[in-house]
């Protein structure tokens, strides 16, 4: 049966190799990006649709989600693969710090503005996470925007934190409607996601040490397993995995009424009822 499939972040690193790794014949492959020329090489060379947002600003991310709904009746996984870590605090055009919003509002309103066509389509939505929420993040519920507190580090991990929160808040509310939801850890990746921070992330991500990282398609390898297997048989909805296999996830992650209540600010940040 064919499939449609729905990469973010799909113009560079992982997303992009994932993409090349998943454009099988007979299924629609749509690939979202934020630079036109990235993303239309990447949907030529693999003949696929393609799409563009900057998720720095939601009204992007709402036309994009009510294209892709009027385009395409079914949609079997959406990855939520967009993301990176930034330098300096800034504020998005919505008025929300930009790591926190890029890497969790803007997937968070985006799934949730195509939720009645994943439902219908019993979709998987898979969620890039990092095992840096372990030892990054320093959550703060009633600072989400970083305006009291804010480091590059801290803000990347609290946002990789509120993926897997995300995750499981999704799988809790609408597990039963049909969608399998998953986050995972793509590994130490050697690619561009760190091209907007600065000082030692970068110089890592750019420098000496990316030789020993991960290629883009050593990332995408748990991504590209998690979308063409079958969850409830290969793996559990609403986990954390990491090589594919289930990984331990900070107590915070785990946490039931955290998530919970990061849904319904997330919901309220991005005016969802």
């Amino acid at each position: 049966m064919s499939r449609t499939v729905v990469i973010t972040g799909a113009s560079d690193g992982i997303g992009a190799a994932a993409a090349k790794m998943l454009a099988y014949p007979g299924d629609t492959l749509v690939v979202v990006g934020r630079s036109p020329e990235k993303t239309r090489a990447i949907a030529s060379e693999l003949e696929a649709d393609y799409f563009l947002a900057d998720f720095t600003d939601l009204a992007q991310v709402r036309e994009l989600a009510a294209s892709l709904a009027a385009k395409y009746p079914r949609i079997e996984v959406l990855a939520n693969n967009a993301g990176g870590i930034m330098g300096d605090r800034v504020e998005t055009v919505d008025g929300h710090e930009k790591t926190f919003q890029v890497n969790h509002l803007a997937p968070f309103l985006l799934t949730n503005l195509l939720m009645e066509t994943l439902v219908a389509s019993r979709a998987a939505v898979i969620n890039t996470s990092s095992a840096a929420h372990k030892f990054m993040a320093k959550f703060d519920i009633d600072d989400l925007d970083a305006k009291k507190h804010y480091s590059a580090n801290a803000a990347y991990g609290n946002a990789k934190l509120a993926n897997i929160l995300f995750t499981k808040e999704l799988q809790r509310r609408f597990g039963d409607h049909g969608i399998s939801a998953v986050a995972f850890h793509p590994g130490v990746v050697g690619s561009n996601f760190s091209v907007e921070a600065k000082g030692a992330n970068r110089l890592a991500y750019a420098g000496f040490a990316k030789r020993f990282m991960l290629s883009p398609e050593q990332g995408a390898d748990t991504l590209l397993w998690l979308a063409t297997t079958t969850a409830g048989q290969d793996w559990t909805p609403g986990e954390y995995y990491a090589k594919r296999k289930v990984a331990k996830s900070s107590k915070t992650a785990q946490d039931a009424a955290l998530a919970k209540e990061l849904w319904e600010r997330s919901a309220a940040m991005v005016g969802l009822g």
